[in-house]
């Protein structure tokens, strides 16, 4: 009796140990597109974000922070940056870009507002200078925009299981070529230096942490092979960092009455 009790507890442990043993794995994928799209669907699903961003090109380092909201009519988002050498408040609506002008040149805009609009292709100072550069700026702050980018043109090398911050995360070491963007080019890189590449350094790494539901919660972009490409030497990375997921958030554009033009220098 106790010899069949024995066998009988030993069959049982063995039952749950193959059972554990057994458990699938978390997830993971090895095709871009797939990728993309499930981490675009969780990226909706969260509502908001808050985020921070770190451009770095050679020994030039710049900072923002914002939050966002994200719909599938587009993202909408507010950040301060410093890109431009001094602090500048940014805003994301309805696909418009509003900069902030700082107190100090707004006597350079029409009756001294606080706004303009700036766009890539605008006729006013700002835009002729920045414009091209800030909304990149701004929209590589997107996930959407990055993950279709991934979707266009990346290709998953490796993953992993790891944490970030202390928090379980997929990381996915992934490449990018360049190429295949056309002018949909990540932040902080003109379009003007693809033609000067030629076949060079048109592939880079970019990086991604999701989390358990497939929310972004890093990304970096590294394109040193681009400056390493053009002759220059240092590192140049894209960094953003996204938290508080479905957190309250506001972001509106500037009342009509607070937007000027722009029309000094």
């Amino acid at each position: 009796m106790r010899r069949t009790a024995v066998a009988g507890v030993a069959a049982l442990l063995a039952i749950v140990s193959a059972g554990c043993s057994s458990a699938p794995e978390p997830q993971r994928f090895t095709d871009a597109r797939a990728l993309a799209d499930a981490a675009s669907a969780a990226t909706l699903a969260g509502h908001t974000a808050k985020f921070t961003a770190d451009v770095t090109t050679g020994t030039l380092v710049s900072h923002g922070q914002g939050q966002a909201k994200f719909d599938p009519a587009g993202t909408s988002l507010s950040m301060t940056t410093d890109y431009v050498g001094e602090p500048l408040e940014l805003r994301l609506v309805d696909k418009t870009l509003y900069a902030k002008v700082p107190e100090s040149a707004r006597d350079q805009v029409s009756d001294h507002k606080a706004w303009v609009k700036v766009s890539p292709d605008g006729t006013d100072p700002l835009s002729q200078v920045l414009g091209g550069s800030l909304a990149q700026l701004a929209e590589q702050n997107d996930p959407a925009r990055t993950l279709a980018q991934v979707r266009t043109a990346g290709t998953v090398a490796s993953s992993e299981e790891t944490t970030l911050d202390g928090a379980s995360a997929e990381h996915y070491h992934l490449t990018v070529d360049l190429a295949k963007l056309g002018s949909q080019l990540p932040g902080g890189l003109p379009a003007e230096a693809l033609t000067r590449l030629g076949d060079r350094g048109k592939t880079v790494p970019f990086d991604l942490w999701l989390d358990q539901q497939h929310r972004p919660m890093q990304l970096v972009l590294d394109l040193t092979p681009v400056m390493q490409a053009t002759g220059q030497t240092g590192v140049a990375t894209v960094k953003a960092r996204y938290t508080d997921w479905n957190s309250p958030v506001t972001v509106n554009a500037p009342a009509p009455a607070e937007i000027g033009v722009l029309t000094g220098g």
